[in-house]
Order: structure tokens, then C-alpha cells, then sequence
């Protein structure tokens, strides 16, 4: 028989040396576990006779006990010490200043259809939109696009599958002119609306991506000229830039929505690789316009003969290019968070006449 005494005190100084719960954990198994050394006298147990095992039984059984109660005690404080640790390791000093919240920030592209959404409605235009996806009357037929226009092919357009019961092939709206003709055919004259947008084309490069965003103007009512289209278009352009005024140049040019065409152009400097409007002998191409054609307001339900309009169109993504310095449009739309926190705007800098634009 081991000699009891031997076998706890041996025991008791193992899980007193124990210097971490793992290590205590081993003396427990060599004690307790199936094959501990306290486990087998109690196993052994069964070979004794009624006298021995009388004898023997509480004996072992408060060995038992108290080695486990010494494993209980000595695991509490290897725990506590672990704690007060690990408190210590990880303390926080609140003396230190918290760390920057995450914040997000506006997009230039969206900052600049706000910037330019608040000049026009300043200029009495209301904002009107429409779907992104569109019929053929509204993108093509009703501007007065032939049927052969090179914009109907699939090179430039995106067409979406053909219903199966009328064969009809809806497209995205390639510009958000319908949203003019939507409003002609709705409300009558006199009309004057903005309408901001997505639009989609077949096209990428470092100044086209395949969606866009566009504003385009309309004006209707009796007695409107040319003269309307470009005081207006050139007051924009100078209080958008913010300079005093804008020395500007209108250029002929066709598009089947208008009759005259034009296209406007900014006088530029381009030397030093920046970009410096009013001076120098270039000049940059910035939107297009002209005067409603009589087809699309004969499509639209108005009289040609007594009501006359202009139209204008812009990209939003090429304004803030120039604007705030974008040497490439396609890295406005790659979702790079280092990209909007040089470029992205404060939520809090909303764009007013009153106080200011950027």
C-alpha cells in the first residue's frame, strides 16, 4: 500500500508549484485522471476485504478531497493572476486623446450635381427625372432621331432583350433627354426643368466610362431665342467656375434634337500642365446645345409656331474633373476609399448660393 501521507504531501507541493493553469492542469491528470495515481488506490480498492477496505476506504476517498479541493484553490488564483495580467497589459490610458471616428465623405461627382442643382433652381429651373431605362420612342423617335442614326446601333447603345410578345428592345437611356419629353408631353408650357441623371454608353477611356451622369436643360415658352440660351448657359458656367465672368465661344454643330446646334467653348491655358480658364489661345469644349427643333416639340403635343425653346447638356463627371483637378474619370467610379478621402467632399459642405459652392 503507498503510504498515504507521502503520496498527498508529494501532491500538494506539485499543484503549489504549478505556475500556470495548463501545468496544473497536468498534475491534475496525473492525480485524478483515469490513470492518476489517486484513481488507482481507489480502483484498488475492490480487491481489498470488507476489513481493509473499511480501514483504507475514507482514508483515500479524503485524500481524493483534498487534492482536489488544493487543485480548486490553486486554479483560482493562477486565474486571478492571469486576469490582474492581462489587466495590466491592456489598460487604457483615458488620459490619450480617442482615436479618429471613420467617416465617410461625398463624392466629387455628387458634389458637383448638388453645386450645380443649386445654381439652376437659383435660376428658376425645376428638377425633374426620370427611369433609367427606357423605350425607343423616348431615347430616339421623339428627338428626332432617323431611323438609321449611327446612336440606334450597338456600338454605342445598350440594348436590353427583346420582349417576347412585342419584340420591343428597351435600351438604357443613353442621355436624359426623355426626361425632357416626358415633361413636354405631361405639363404645359412655359417649362423651364433640370434633368440630372445616370446615362449609359459604349465607351471608356481616361475621359468616357460606360455609365455617366448628365444635367440637361430645357427651356419652352413663347418668343425664346438664342440670345436666352447663351446669357444663361454663360452666367452658369462663370458662377459654377466662380470666376467673374467666362470668356466663351459658341461653335456650329449638329445634333437631331436641335435646330441650330452648337457646342460651347471656354478660353483656356493649358501650359504647366494646369488648366487656366479666361486667358490664353485654347480653347475647351465644356457642353452642347441649340434651339428645340420644331420635330421634337410636334412630338412632344406643342406647337411649333407659337411656343420656341432651347436645350443644353453637360457632364456632371467632366465638370468636376475640371473643376477640383481629376486627371482620369475612371478611378471615380473604382469604389478606392484613399481616392475619396484626397477628392470626396465634407457631408456637412452643402453647396448654396448663399454661402458658397466647394
Amino acid at each position: 500500500m503507498t503510504d498515504l501521507a507521502t503520496l498527498e504531501l508529494d501532491l500538494i507541493n506539485a499543484i503549489g508549484g504549478a505556475e500556470s493553469v495548463a501545468a496544473l492542469e497536468e498534475v491534475r491528470v496525473a492525480a485524478l485522471g483515469k490513470s492518476g495515481s489517486v484513481s488507482g488506490l481507489l480502483k484498488g480498492m475492490g480487491a481489498m476485504s470488507p476489513d481493509e477496505r473499511r480501514e483504507q476506504g475514507p482514508m483515500i476517498n479524503g485524500l481524493r478531497d483534498r487534492v482536489a479541493a488544493a487543485i480548486a484553490a490553486r486554479k483560482a488564483e493562477l486565474e486571478a493572476a492571469e486576469l490582474d495580467a492581462r489587466l495590466q497589459a491592456e489598460r487604457v490610458d483615458l488620459t490619450l486623446p480617442a482615436r479618429p471616428r471613420r467617416k465617410g465623405g461625398v463624392h466629387p461627382t455628387m458634389q458637383v450635381m448638388d453645386e450645380m442643382i443649386a445654381l439652376f433652381a437659383e435660376m428658376g429651373f425645376a428638377v425633374a427625372e426620370g427611369p433609367d431605362i427606357e423605350d425607343d420612342f423616348h431615347n430616339f423617335t421623339a428627338l428626332n432621331f432617323p431611323p438609321k442614326h449611327p446612336a440606334r446601333e450597338m456600338h454605342d447603345t445598350f440594348f436590353l432583350k427583346p420582349d417576347p410578345e412585342t419584340g420591343e428592345r428597351k435600351v438604357l437611356r443613353t442621355h436624359t433627354s426623355p426626361v425632357q419629353v416626358r415633361t413636354m408631353m405631361s405639363q404645359k408650357p412655359p417649362i423651364r426643368i433640370i434633368a440630372p441623371g445616370r446615362t449609359f454608353r459604349k465607351d471608356s477611356d481616361a475621359t468616357h466610362t460606360p455609365m455617366f451622369h448628365q444635367i440637361e436643360g430645357l427651356v419652352i415658352d413663347r418668343d425664346i431665342h438664342m440670345g436666352h440660351l447663351k446669357t444663361t448657359l454663360q452666367t452658369f458656367i462663370a458662377r459654377f467656375f466662380e470666376l467673374d465672368e467666362v470668356q466663351a465661344r459658341f461653335r456650329p454643330h449638329h445634333f437631331p434634337f436641335t435646330e441650330p446646334s452648337a457646342e460651347m467653348d471656354i478660353r483656356c491655358d493649358r501650359s504647366g500642365g494646369k488648366l487656366v480658364f479666361n486667358t490664353g489661345d485654347d480653347w475647351l469644349e465644356i457642353l452642347g446645345c441649340g434651339m428645340v427643333h420644331p420635330n421634337v416639340l410636334k412630338n412632344c403635343g406643342i406647337d411649333p409656331d407659337e411656343y420656341q425653346g432651347f436645350a443644353f447638356g453637360m457632364g456632371v463627371d467632366r465638370l468636376a474633373m475640371l473643376k477640383y483637378g481629376v486627371p482620369d474619370l475612371r478611378p471615380m467610379f473604382d469604389a478606392d476609399t484613399r481616392w475619396l478621402a484626397h477628392y470626396g467632399f465634407s457631408a456637412f459642405a452643402a453647396p448654396n448660393p448663399a454661402s458658397g459652392l466647394s
